[in-house]
């Protein structure tokens, strides 16, 4: 085998994700369902920690019944327990746990408990509950009048798939507490049966999770009026006040202002960029089952833009009204601390200005207490030199008068001192 050959055999490194990134398109497949079926869909909210501990528990859940569990680290599974299936998933947030039963066939809705297997009970709750939806799969000749089953106030139906199906639900909770989607199957396969149930509980779970913002944001409203009231006086004070004391006071309080603020829109965010994402995907199922307009009812999409919509905008409002609140202590604060600075570097001058006085000052004092030492100095060599002239006259050595050869050494003294003392400051300079 030439070197050609031996180098396109060779098996090729795969990156670590690949598995995991081609296997992603395939994750959470639809499941055919036939009708009539009966599916209650819940879902939960579940940090890390939870979502690991509900797997293990639904792991031991399966083995006791003798059917297969999730394996380790899988975000879906799907089993089987008897007449029943059971479809489980693991999202970022959240888990959901749906059960495909059997249907009677008919209507009006049977108590959701009642038909809720007992197994489902053993099993713990993995975080808060969230969503509780009882999804009807039925055939059309089923179809009841949709007033006697919905509240004709929020009823909404529309054509669906092309015209295979006729969906209408209320979105309220009913006495026990889910809520109620009715699906008449005209001309459903059962795949595109089982696409669109999904698809329809996923919109009421998006649904519900994108709504989530909405609670963060009233609560958070009032802070952020507070804070823009805070902002409007102190920008006022700041006209009014002057001096440094006054300017940093203000800073401080500006500073505690931005940090609260910051703290608050940073636990925001993620709660508002989760409902706009949540929004989107409620979108694009809505899109997918391509609804047309039925018995003169508003459609789904139609009944949740004019519901959702003023919700969502609310908190993109108050996200926006954060970041320019944000932006605007930004510059306020900015302003005070050039206010700061500028004050400060006016003290600094006004501080060196007098260190300068005090060094004239001190030079003048330093010149004039040389003189004097220079005087006092010279006065003291002066009386040493008539004491050594006095014993030299005594003792023969000095012919002149004493006071003459004092008189004359005055000079000499002063000038010597005068240049020991400039030597002595010269060398202190230098070093």
């Amino acid at each position: 085998m030439d070197q050609t050959t031996e180098s396109v055999a060779a098996p090729l490194v795969a990156h670590p994700s690949r598995g995991a990134i081609l296997g992603e398109i395939h994750a959470r497949p639809f499941a055919p369902l036939s009708t009539p079926q009966r599916l209650l869909h819940f879902a939960f909210m579940t940090d890390q920690a939870q979502a690991a501990a509900d797997r293990e528990a639904l792991a031991r859940f399966c083995s006791e019944r003798g059917v297969p569990g999730p394996a380790e680290g899988a975000k879906h599974h799907r089993t089987r327990f008897g007449e029943a299936s059971l479809r489980w998933e693991q999202h970022s947030e959240f888990t959901t746990y749906t059960w495909e039963l059997p249907s009677p066939g008919a209507l009006p809705f049977l108590p959701a408990s009642t038909a809720l297997p007992h197994g489902m009970h053993a099993l713990p709750q993995p975080g808060p509950h969230l969503v509780a939806a009882d999804l009807h799969l039925l055939p059309e000749k089923a179809a009841p009048d949709l007033e006697t089953l919905f509240d004709a106030a929020s009823l909404a139906a529309s054509l669906v798939d092309g015209e295979a199906a006729i969906v209408a639900t209320d979105f309220r909770a009913s006495v026990d507490g889910f809520v109620r989607i009715l699906v008449l199957d005209r001309a459903l396969t059962p795949a595109k049966a089982g696409a669109l149930a999904q698809r329809l509980l996923e919109v009421e779970t998006y649904r519900v999770l994108a709504l989530l913002g909405l609670p963060e944001a009233h609560r958070l409203a009032p802070s952020v009026r507070r804070t823009e009231e805070v902002l409007v006086r102190i920008a006022g004070t700041m006209m009014q006040t002057d001096g440094l004391d006054a300017d940093n006071a203000l800073l401080d309080e500006m500073t505690a202002i931005a940090a609260t603020m910051e703290s608050e829109a940073a636990l925001a965010n993620y709660r508002f960029g989760a409902s706009r994402a949540y929004d989107s995907i409620v979108g694009q199922r809505l899109e997918a089952i391509g609804e047309a307009p039925f018995g003169g009812w508003p459609t789904i999409a139609a009944f949740l833009s004019r519901r959702m919509a003023p919700a969502m905008r609310t908190c993109q409002m108050l996200q926006q009204r954060q970041l320019d609140l944000s932006r605007r202590l930004a510059r306020a604060a900015n302003l005070l601390r050039t206010r700061v600075d500028v004050a400060l570097e006016q003290q600094n001058r006004d501080l060196l200005a007098a260190m300068n006085d005090r060094t004239r000052l001190q030079l003048r004092l330093q010149q004039t207490v040389e003189g004097l030492s220079v005087a006092a100095i010279g006065y003291y060599v002066v009386s040493l030199f008539g004491y050594l002239a006095k014993g030299a006259k005594d003792a023969g050595f000095l012919p002149v008068d004493i006071g003459v050869a004092t008189a004359l050494f005055v000079p000499v003294a002063l000038i010597g001192v005068w240049l020991m003392v400039r030597r002595i400051r010269r060398g202190h300079r230098d070093s």
